[in-house]
């Protein structure tokens, strides 16, 4: 499953960062949320693992999700006390080495694979994506933090398909009707190749960086200080909501807020 060793290279571009920054940086604060490294490797570890319990202890699993979504300290104050405070770089070897052994699991599965998960079962394609996804998504901070250009890479292409079909997901999370029609999109992927989605159409169309794109339905952009030429009410309406991940409805952060 090619998701899975997708998932792999992003955690290593992720890691070779981190292995880079010298320890007393570590708990500078990103502009997500002002969580630090630590706070994000813990998050992105906890869900790995829970990830690989899908496939070695489903029962397990729903058990600590439904521990983590009810602790009233929060889910972040759960997830660090599961992991027993693990930090710096003993964390970051935890969680790299975890983020390969999880690659390795999933890479034998058969992609349509019914795993178990908070709410309807998933495929393991998607789980495995949306693993990319979350790792892509919360590095941006780090990448933004330190001032590195992280390079786009077609993986993009998984968290596309992923921004794509949450369309109805970004309305009806905020209670509200996805409007017909969905926009055409198309995308110019980093090594030029062009990726479209939908139906042609010149009334409502997004267009421009596959990159941009993608940091807009992670919210790790607003759509204002990106590339794209967002055109119609419905591409517009979507652009301002977009978000691929799971949870309660998140907004995007202001303009101007989260750049380059």
């Amino acid at each position: 499953m090619q998701q899975a060793e997708d998932f792999r290279q992003e955690s290593v571009v992720l890691y070779e960062l981190l292995a880079g920054i010298p320890t007393g940086r570590w708990n500078e604060a990103t502009l997500f949320k002002g969580w630090t490294a630590d706070d994000i490797l813990q998050h992105l570890h906890f869900w790995n693992g829970m990830a690989a319990l899908q496939v070695t202890d489903p029962d397990r699993l729903i058990g600590l999700i439904d521990r983590a979504l009810s602790d009233p300290r929060g889910m972040h104050a759960f997830e660090t006390s599961h992991l027993n405070g693990l930090s710096g770089t003993a964390l970051l070897d935890a969680w790299i080495d975890g983020a390969n052994t999880l690659a390795d699991r999933f890479s034998t599965l058969d992609p349509k694979a019914r795993l178990k998960w908070a709410g309807p079962d998933m495929s393991a394609r998607s789980s495995i994506t949306a693993r990319l996804m979350e790792t892509w998504a919360h590095g941006q901070a780090l990448f933004d933090l330190h001032k590195t250009n992280r390079p786009a890479t077609d993986r993009l292409k998984n968290i596309a398909v992923l921004g794509v079909n949450t369309y109805g997901w970004s309305f009806a999370n905020r209670g509200e009707p996805a409007p017909a029609p969905m926009p055409y999109i198309r995308l110019t992927a980093p090594s030029g190749d062009i990726w479209e989605f939908g139906e042609v159409s010149d009334a409502e169309r997004i267009t421009g960086p596959a990159e941009a794109f993608c940091q807009v339905v992670t919210q790790t952009r607003n759509v204002a200080d990106t590339g794209l030429t967002v055109t119609g009410p419905n591409a517009r309406a979507w652009m301002a909501r977009a978000q691929c991940f799971a949870g309660p409805p998140h907004d995007p952060p202001a303009p101007g807020v989260r750049t380059a």
